[in-house]
């Protein structure tokens, strides 16, 4: 993502919390969102996907309290004093990220041309912060006017580059290493147990080099859906059929787990369809936590009965005939 983006964009806003949020409030703002908005309750439903999207892309940045740091840095230059066009070309001048190439002769945005005298990579952050009265003195700095590479600072590190790789759910649950290749050289990197769709990892000293450095692959993961499994941050969830009796007379399954092993869950009698039920314990193993098994139960009926099974639910019936499941529920639609 470049650093126009993060000018144009309003994070906060996308995920509905004050620019003062704690780190706990964007989290939970972020789990509210992205349920509402997963793609799981919206099938062939663009807009929300994009949302969704946005969504993982607003959290990715404000979760990690450097690139928070940074974006709130841009942001504030942006509404500042200092104006950016958005795009070339138009009034005022040349946009934000070419500006940034011009000074520095690097890539405010991945394959931007080096400006005639400038250095091999971008502008690292506490460079433009320090242009624009951050530390370091900026203009009206220390003596020596600009602090970055070539400007009696230190030298600047490489430009940052995106990258986007596509993994299993199940190598997102568990935790895997992959290779991919990115502006021709390949790549070998350790993906954390727990990731989620659309999460961003930053690869420090894996992007442009510099005279100051190489610096940061910004990779984003597309998770693949799983037919059975589904992650609710460290936790699991799975839907797991139970005929009519067990439903009434209750039972133990036995569930599948992702490494292959199985664990029995109890059904109480009386478990009505669509009740979760949860297993401590037996979720996703992540460096924070471990999260626990959701088991939902859906009570499968027969598409066809006969003969004694059918005389039997004809008893069942008679014998229920003075119970009503759909008791009450007129009176309560009328409030």
């Amino acid at each position: 993502m470049s650093q126009q983006d993060w000018l144009d964009k309003d994070f906060y806003a996308v995920l509905g919390v004050s620019k003062d949020a704690s780190a706990q409030e964007i989290k939970k703002a972020y789990r509210a969102q992205a349920r509402k908005y997963h793609p799981d309750h919206h099938p062939d439903d663009a807009k929300a996907e994009e949302k969704f999207k946005e969504i993982g892309e607003a959290y990715s940045v404000l979760n990690d309290d450097e690139q928070r740091q940074q974006y709130d840095a841009i942001r504030a230059m942006g509404s500042g004093g200092a104006r950016f066009s958005a795009g070339q070309g138009g009034p005022g001048g040349a946009g934000f990220e070419d500006i940034f190439s011009s000074m520095f002769g690097g890539g405010g945005h991945p394959g931007a041309r080096p400006a005639p005298g400038g250095g091999a990579g971008g502008p690292d952050i506490d460079d433009l912060l320090k242009m624009f009265g951050g530390q370091g003195g900026g203009f009206g700095g220390a003596p020596g006017g600009f602090q970055s590479g070539g400007y009696g600072g230190p030298p600047a590190k490489g430009a940052d580059i995106s990258a986007r790789t596509r993994i299993s759910f199940r190598d997102a649950a568990q935790g895997t290493e992959i290779r991919l290749t990115v502006d021709g050289r390949t790549i070998t990197t350790r993906i954390p147990a727990g990731v989620h769709d659309g999460q961003k990892i930053r690869l420090r000293g894996k992007g442009r080099s510099g005279p100051g450095g190489a610096g940061d692959l910004l990779l984003t993961l597309d998770v693949e859906e799983h037919p059975v499994w589904s992650a609710d941050g460290a936790n699991l969830r799975i839907t797991v059929p139970i005929s009519f009796d067990e439903a009434v007379l209750g039972t133990t399954v036995a569930v599948p787990l992702l490494d292959g092993d199985t664990v029995s869950v109890k059904v109480p009698p009386g478990t009505p369809s669509g009740r979760t039920l949860r297993v401590r314990g037996k979720g996703l193993v992540t460096k924070k936590r471990t999260g626990d098994l959701h088991v939902t139960v859906q009570v499968a009926v027969p598409t066809h009965v006969e003969g004694a099974a059918k005389k039997a639910v004809e008893d069942l019936r008679e014998a229920l005939a003075g119970e009503d499941p759909r008791a009450g529920l007129s009176e309560a639609a009328a409030r």
